[in-house]
């Protein structure tokens, strides 16, 4: 009994606690685009994409990096989602793991959060990116589903492990997100929404960008009018809207 009682302490003093990988690597960010087959990067778009002091782009990772070899799709929006968002979210990372593709997102709540969840509770692919290093949990709630991430399918980062947590550190984050992946598609983000980011990245390195047709018709946004003339735009009514673009059907 006493024993019992000591293992439930112990269990309760450790839930939640972020456990960090043991097994961890590196690689050069051009060599693995290339491997994965996604558009090279110019020199000014390599630079912009270094998170330290190295001579080159690397990102730094735990799991199955052949997950990027499948078509990859990031779902990607605000931490304040909706109750109608996080529906669209899940549905939609449901659906793209049901063709195949990867799903790529940021681990923060509210978007983020609810398309790991669905890829994992529907058996997709997941793919996590990070604005922490890998021995950081953020949000701490989140911890759990990260380690489920880097245990099963794969968490990534631009930052090595004892680099300091800025602001800064999530545009580089969606930065490396947008580089990695096929498509973005953006499920719902306000004006000053951090999101945006990665929408801008898009732009940068001729990824296609998805906006949500909910977001479009929501006459109190202007920033999706800044993105309506880029050719790789597109409205998402269905999953079937970018799996037909990225050839993932």
């Amino acid at each position: 009994m006493l024993a019992g009682a000591m293992t439930a302490k112990r269990t309760a003093r450790t839930r939640g606690r972020y456990l960090p990988p043991d097994d961890q690597h590196q690689y050069l960010l051009p060599d693995l685009l290339l491997r994965i087959g996604r558009a090279a990067l110019d020199e000014k778009q390599y630079e912009m994409l270094r998170s330290d002091d190295s001579d080159q782009a690397r990102i730094f990772y735990s799991g199955h990096l052949d997950l990027l070899e499948a078509p990859a799709v990031s779902i990607v929006g605000t931490r304040d989602v909706s109750e109608n968002g996080r529906k669209r979210a899940y549905q939609l990372a449901r659906a793209l793991s049901a063709a195949g593709v990867s799903v790529v997102s940021g681990l923060a709540k509210g978007v983020d959060t609810a398309a790991l969840t669905s890829t994992l509770d529907n058996g997709g692919h997941a793919v996590a990116v990070i604005g922490t290093p890998l021995d950081k949990a953020y949000p701490a709630e989140n911890s759990q589903l990260q380690q489920q991430i880097y245990a099963h399918h794969l968490l990534v980062s631009p930052f090595r492990n004892g680099s300091r947590i800025f602001k800064s550190n999530f545009p580089v984050r969606n930065r490396v997100m947008a580089a990695i992946s096929d498509a973005t598609v953006i499920i719902e983000a306000s004006d000053t929404s951090g999101t945006l980011h990665q929408a801008s990245e898009c732009v940068k390195l001729d990824r296609w960008l998805f906006i949500a047709q909910s977001v479009l018709d929501d006459g109190s946004l202007k920033w999706p009018e800044r993105f309506q003339g880029y050719k790789k735009m597109a409205p998402l009514k269905t999953a079937e809207d970018v799996l037909a673009r990225i050839g993932a059907r």
